[in-house]
């Protein structure tokens, strides 16, 4: 395995834009259209700027979590569907690839999209594009408290996309990424999954609360980063425009951190390339391989946790399959009633 060379990775801080207002689909792909134009822009300054500032070319830059369209707060599932969602053959992901195509990037970020195979609903979607402008990962959320997920259709989504579908890494000449969404940050058995396929970078598309105080994510990742000696390269938005709710709410505090779990750049608030720093694949595998009390991941005893995993059922697969098999298309209030109903369930049994 040749390792590469050292090279600059940005968090790029942007303002997400909402969408949910619209109700034309061609409307909203041109605003999407729009937004990724946009970006490309911020992207080839910033990126400029990053190599002759520190000296390495940037090879990888990650957006935040759903840039080009926000969270679909006030519209029901199979509208949002069908008005805000991308295909994946569609002219959004032609239009990422070739920005990272223009600017010789991997490009990664996160967007919400439909697959065909499940109709009337999206899953979001966090994505790497190659320098190609090929898309090389494709992970869909596996932990929402407010969309689709490919756990609620487990059985059907499983049989289609194969394991290697729901914990995608793509082995890239830059390292081997993995892809964790917002709130997914707080699941350590996600990041683990992905460690344990090989993962050494984790791109981490986000959209959260910004605060001087060591908030819940600002924590977790990294954690994530030390316990699985990888990268987390964390794009935050930059405020989410079009919304009731203040402009800054989900703002600031991008950060890229290595694999001992060291923050080695963070951003303020704003639009913003600060949270750039340079990525050394070969000194985290020369880590990985090092024997001592700080290589987490290779003294893991995974069968330990076997017996009790298998024997403990929380949030239960195939909640949006009827008897079929077909699609249930959910209304909003499904999943917080799932929630209560898993909560009523393990109060019963004696677990909380």
């Amino acid at each position: 395995m040749t390792d590469p060379a050292p090279y600059a990775a940005i968090a790029l801080q942007l303002t997400a834009r909402a969408l949910d207002r619209l109700t034309d689909r061609g409307v909203a792909s041109a605003h999407i259209l729009a937004g990724i134009a946009e970006m490309d822009r911020r992207l080839a300054a910033s990126a400029g700027f990053v190599a002759q500032y520190g000296g390495c070319p940037v090879r990888l830059v990650v957006l935040p979590e759903y840039l080009f369209t926000s969270y679909p707060a006030r519209v029901s599932v199979a509208d949002f569907a069908a008005v805000a969602a991308v295909d994946i053959d569609g002219p959004e992901y032609a239009a990422l690839g070739r920005v990272a195509a223009e600017r010789a990037v991997f490009l990664a970020g996160n967007l919400y999209e439909r697959d065909r195979h499940f109709p009337g609903i999206y899953f979001q979607t966090s994505f790497v594009v190659a320098p190609t402008g090929e898309v090389v990962l494709r992970y869909r959320r596996l932990n929402s408290m407010f969309a689709p997920t490919p756990h609620d259709v487990w059985s059907k989504y499983l049989d289609i996309h194969g394991i290697d579908g729901v914990f995608p890494v793509a082995d890239t000449p830059i390292g081997r990424i993995a892809a964790i969404a917002s709130e997914e940050i707080l699941y350590p058995e996600i990041a683990r999954a992905h460690a344990l396929r090989g993962a050494e970078i984790f791109v981490h598309s986000s959209s959260e609360i910004g605060s001087p105080l060591a908030t819940p994510k600002v924590i977790a990742r990294r954690a994530r980063a030390f316990e699985n000696c990888a990268y987390v390269v964390s794009a935050n938005t930059a405020g989410i425009a079009g919304t009731a709710m203040p402009l800054a709410s989900a703002d600031g505090h991008s950060a890229v951190v290595d694999y001992r779990g060291h923050v080695l750049a963070e951003a303020g608030a704003g639009e913003t390339f600060t949270a750039f720093a340079d990525i050394d694949i070969a000194a985290l595998r020369a880590q990985r391989r090092k024997p001592g009390m700080t290589n987490q991941l290779s003294r893991q005893r995974t069968e330990l946790f076997v017996p009790v995993y298998s024997a403990t059922q929380i949030q239960r697969a195939d909640s949006l399959l009827d008897e079929a098999g077909a699609v249930i298309v959910p209304e909003r209030d499904h999943f917080a009633r799932v929630q209560a109903e898993v909560i009523e369930r393990l109060a019963k049994e004696g677990l909380i």
